[in-house]
């Protein structure tokens, strides 16, 4: 996604979003976003919480480059585009799009950066942590992993 400062400087923003629990992983923030940018936050994701079996993204340059296209094959990670012109093929991130949209990006007049990071985090804490979705039995998307998560256990000894 892209926005401006007040000043009219331009940023952009990438979103991550986990398709089963509809968390929001990461929301990276600079005024540009290269393929070099895009792995060095596919990388903290892996240690913070594993990587996915497959990505699903738009068509942008940044995302079909060989650096990150050679970064996903190295990690045994599955490419998936979405046919140009059809966002509805990435309808999770879509939503969460729109959301961001109307809630964040729209709603405040930003200085700088650094104010737009941070506003940025606090934004995907309360998404994450406290926003309810219907599509998960009304529980925000942090409560719902956690349910998955236990459900999921087994015991041995």
């Amino acid at each position: 996604m892209h926005d401006t400062l007040y000043c009219g400087k331009r940023f952009k923003t990438l979103n991550v979003v986990d398709e089963g629990t509809r968390e929001c992983l990461a929301i990276e923030v600079d005024t540009s976003l290269p393929a070099g940018h895009v792995v060095r936050v596919l990388e903290q994701l892996k240690t913070e919480r594993g990587l996915p079996t497959q990505l699903r993204m738009d068509n942008g340059p940044e995302l079909i480059s060989a650096t990150l296209t050679d970064w996903c094959e190295t990690n045994g990670i599955e490419l998936v585009y979405i046919q140009p012109g059809k966002p509805q093929q990435n309808g999770f991130v879509e939503r969460f799009n729109g959301s961001f949209r109307r809630e964040f990006l729209d709603a405040y007049l930003f200085e700088n950066l650094n104010q737009v990071r941070g506003m940025a985090w606090f934004w995907r804490l309360d998404y994450n942590e406290e926003s309810t979705h219907e599509s998960l039995g009304n529980l925000p998307p942090a409560a719902y992993r956690a349910k998955l998560e236990s459900s999921n256990l087994t015991l041995s000894h």
